[in-house]
């Protein structure tokens, strides 16, 4: 487990309503931060990776800005945590993902690009949105999620997880490619 440090803490008001933003900082000096709705019972949770490219601008090459509206959404409706990690590019890193780009628009799909780089196409870990969720004493989780990694890795940290199917429809044909990849290679579950 990483150790981490509770930084910053206050209320943020969104598009989608007004949470209680919270940042953690890790030994590696990752920031890692935890949206807060309450909640009744069990809470909603999604464990999201950052995407600069999707998240910040836009870009439709993937679905990460629509997962992340999507959770948001719902989670200031049914009340629970976002948990935004510092892992960009699958965690892979930036430049590479731009690298990875690159290669996709010489008609790779992501993980061929991956895999080309000589990377593992996801090198993403749990434990910090685990610890995170310990750290607000949650031990039963419902997770929005189509990776049933994310589910495996919050159990293995003996958080009591159940999967929420959290399919968003992508708006461009590259992004349906991205998702297709993402249930064919990958195994994410989709219905």
């Amino acid at each position: 487990m990483t150790n981490l440090k509770k930084t910053a803490e206050s209320s943020l008001e969104t598009e989608f309503g007004k949470f209680r933003i919270s940042v953690f900082r890790a030994d590696d000096g990752k920031e890692h931060v935890a949206l807060v709705k309450d909640w009744q019972a069990v809470p909603l949770v999604r464990a999201h990776s950052k995407c600069i490219t999707g998240d910040s601008f836009g870009s439709v090459y993937c679905d990460c800005r629509l997962q992340l509206h999507a959770a948001m959404k719902r989670i200031q409706e049914e009340g629970g945590i976002l948990i935004y990690l510092d892992q960009e590019g699958r965690g892979l890193g930036l430049s590479h993902k731009i690298q990875a780009y690159k290669l996709q628009e010489e008609g790779m799909d992501t993980f061929e690009a991956d895999k080309h780089l000589g990377k593992v196409p996801d090198q993403r870990e749990y434990d910090v949105a685990a610890e995170i969720l310990k750290m607000m004493g949650v031990e039963k989780c419902r997770l929005l999620t189509n990776n049933p990694q994310k589910v495996e890795a919050l159990r293995a940290q003996n958080i009591q997880t159940e999967r929420v199917e959290h399919v968003v429809q992508s708006l461009s044909e590259r992004g349906e490619k991205y998702q297709a990849t993402k249930k064919e290679k990958m195994g994410h579950l989709f219905s």
